[in-house]
């Protein structure tokens, strides 16, 4: 997982680490950068209102608003996927940009967009969809319906 994105990562390493049975998960960086995320639902949502609504050049922000530490991030998914070890942050390893958050006043204003999932809830279907694909892969189906 040298190149995975934060969320994919912490919840694959979450949930590899309970079925073994592992007590410690080791994360990139300080835990001080700060993200922010938007579902997947959320985004589509905001394209159409955009392709539909928005016929300027102007570059417009789709975002959810809200800001998080990496750290706090982490706590909630281990939270949700049930994981109750500690995690050890490999500072060693790149933080990335120390601060992620974007202006989405312009999108509410020209075509009403809302992110309307929060982080909780989108994290928490995020991890049902892992597990069940999971699930899935064990029982030697091919859930994402793609050729071998």
């Amino acid at each position: 997982m040298e190149t995975a994105h934060v969320i994919p990562a912490i919840i694959r390493k979450c949930t590899e680490a309970m079925s073994r049975g592992e007590k410690k998960v080791v994360l990139w960086g300080t835990r001080s950068p700060t993200r922010e995320f938007l579902y997947m639902e959320d985004c589509a949502e905001g394209i159409l209102l955009a392709a539909e609504g928005y016929d300027r050049s102007d570059p417009v922000n789709l975002g959810s608003g809200m800001e998080i530490t990496i750290r706090e991030l982490a706590g909630i998914i281990a939270e949700l996927t049930g994981f109750q070890g500690e995690f050890r942050w490999d500072t060693t390893k790149p933080n990335g940009q120390p601060r992620r958050r974007l202006d989405v006043s312009k999108a509410k204003k020209e075509f009403g967009f809302e992110a309307k999932v929060g982080l909780r809830e989108g994290l928490q279907r995020t991890i049902e969809w892992y597990r069940g694909r999971r699930f899935e892969e064990k029982r030697g189906n091919n859930p994402g319906g793609e050729s071998e």
